[in-house]
């Protein structure tokens, strides 16, 4: 069903989200472990690279390809100037460049990165197949595009609610987006937060690197960016339903990963150096106590 889907809604879901994503959201869901092994397939030392991060968002993982990459060679599309103010305000990425724009039509030139990135940002695409033939074309010939994105869960119960929400591909359908769009030499690994437990995969990094053989020639420029959908009433109210009830279903995500940290600080993590432990900051620990009195006052109007 996908309710937060289509551009519009995802513009008013993130002007909303972008408040407390960096303080409760993106903590729980897509943590500083996960994203330092996942960029590792984007093969980021080569010096010199020019690297895209479309769908860069409030800049999390811009961090970390700024920690390798230089920020005068990084380059942050998104389509969400509420979430990229807050990345313009980061220390760290200062000296990268800013672009407002669309994943399935990017304003860049052809063949003009080394390296193509995107994290957490395919599950908001109508058309992912369109987005990752964007990767291929911006892409260098021999340069590399890597996609990080969520896979469908395994739970009946959390993928009802998940697609409810956006996007969560299958696994195959990541695979034959980047064949189909020409990349070769795949490469892949899996990474989820240290609250997820049991035997299904919670989120993909799949690396393609454009064949050396693929035409240089620029294809024609990029088509201007597609003007605003004309609303109605009628569309403007489903809008404002769909955004409602599209974040509600993703909100029910939040209190399941503060009870995994709960659950998690119970059992043994011996095995997790204490470095890399991931813990709840005292934003998410408020949460977790709002949540809790909620629960309860529901629980006693329902007596």
């Amino acid at each position: 069903m996908r309710l937060v889907q289509h551009k519009q809604e995802a513009y008013w879901f993130y002007r909303f989200l972008s408040i407390f994503y960096d303080k409760i959201v993106n903590p729980l869901f897509w943590t500083v472990p996960m994203r330092d092994k996942a960029l590792q397939l984007g093969q980021l030392q080569e010096t010199g690279i020019k690297v895209v991060d479309v769908g860069s968002g409030t800049g999390f993982n811009t961090e970390g390809i700024v920690k390798i990459v230089p920020p005068q060679q990084v380059t942050c599309v998104d389509q969400s100037p509420h979430q990229m103010s807050k990345a313009k305000a980061k220390p760290e990425l200062q000296g990268c460049t800013f672009l407002q724009g669309d994943a399935e039509n990017l304003p860049l030139p052809s063949n003009s990165f080394d390296r193509y990135v995107s994290a957490g940002s395919i599950e908001y695409w109508p058309d992912p197949a369109k987005g990752i033939r964007e990767a291929y074309r911006v892409v260098k010939p021999g340069g590399l595009a890597l996609m990080i994105g969520p896979l469908e869960p395994a739970n009946p119960v959390g993928r009802f609610i998940a697609e409810l929400w956006m996007l969560f591909p299958k696994e195959e359908e990541y695979w034959q987006w980047f064949r189909d769009a020409g990349f070769a030499d795949l490469q892949v690994c899996y990474v989820k937060p240290q609250w997820v437990d049991g035997k299904g995969k919670y989120g993909i990094a799949l690396a393609g690197r454009k064949p050396l053989t693929a035409t240089t020639e620029q294809p024609s420029s990029p088509s201007a960016e597609t003007a605003p959908e004309k609303m109605g009433l009628g569309r403007r109210l489903l809008m404002i339903l769909r955004v409602l009830i599209g974040s509600l279903a993703g909100f029910l995500f939040i209190p399941a990963a503060l009870l995994g940290y709960v659950r998690m600080a119970f059992t043994d993590q011996s095995h997790i150096p204490e470095a890399e432990r991931e813990r709840l900051n005292r934003h998410q620990i408020v949460a977790l106590l709002i949540s809790a009195v909620l629960i309860l006052l529901l629980i006693a109007l329902l007596r």
